[in-house]
């Protein structure tokens, strides 16, 4: 193995914590899971939109998808409703309490970033986007 080699998978391993560490302290900080506040960006676009466009919008799997509507729904910051003229689809929204609910939580994500980067310059911020766009861009294009 080469130093190389072992460097880079000590970055993909430490790329991977920062992920495993990241995702429940944003949920705690904020309130609610990276998904669902993207689910709710989407729907603050929107009127409404039919549920399958959202998914395909979101790129998260049709199920999770459903899961997280139906408690969002239960928690009344969204509304789903079948169309009159085709049951199987539904229509999404947001209720006035999900649009004040949104702006809440959005800050508490800025609040949340504001932590993960403190202390970096904007040149080292400017420095890490473009490295890992570089990663991202190599992983895109790696086939299924």
């Amino acid at each position: 193995m080469t130093n190389s080699y072992q460097e880079e998978q000590k970055i993909i391993l430490q790329l991977n914590e920062i992920y495993k560490q990241m995702s429940p302290k944003f949920e705690r900080c904020t309130g609610i899971s990276q998904s669902r506040l993207e689910l709710l960006h989407k729907l603050m676009e929107v009127d409404e939109i039919n549920q399958t466009a959202l998914k395909q919008q979101v790129h998260i799997d049709g199920a999770a998808v459903t899961r997280h509507l139906k408690q969002l729904e239960e928690k009344e910051i969204v509304t789903r409703r079948k169309s009159s003229e085709d049951n199987r689809i539904t229509f999404v929204r947001l209720t006035e309490e999900g649009r004040k609910k949104i702006e809440s939580y959005c800050k508490e994500k800025q609040d949340f970033i504001a932590k993960v980067f403190a202390g970096f310059s904007d040149e080292e911020r400017e420095n890490l986007t473009t490295l890992l766009t570089k990663v991202q861009n190599n992983i895109n294009q790696i086939e299924d």
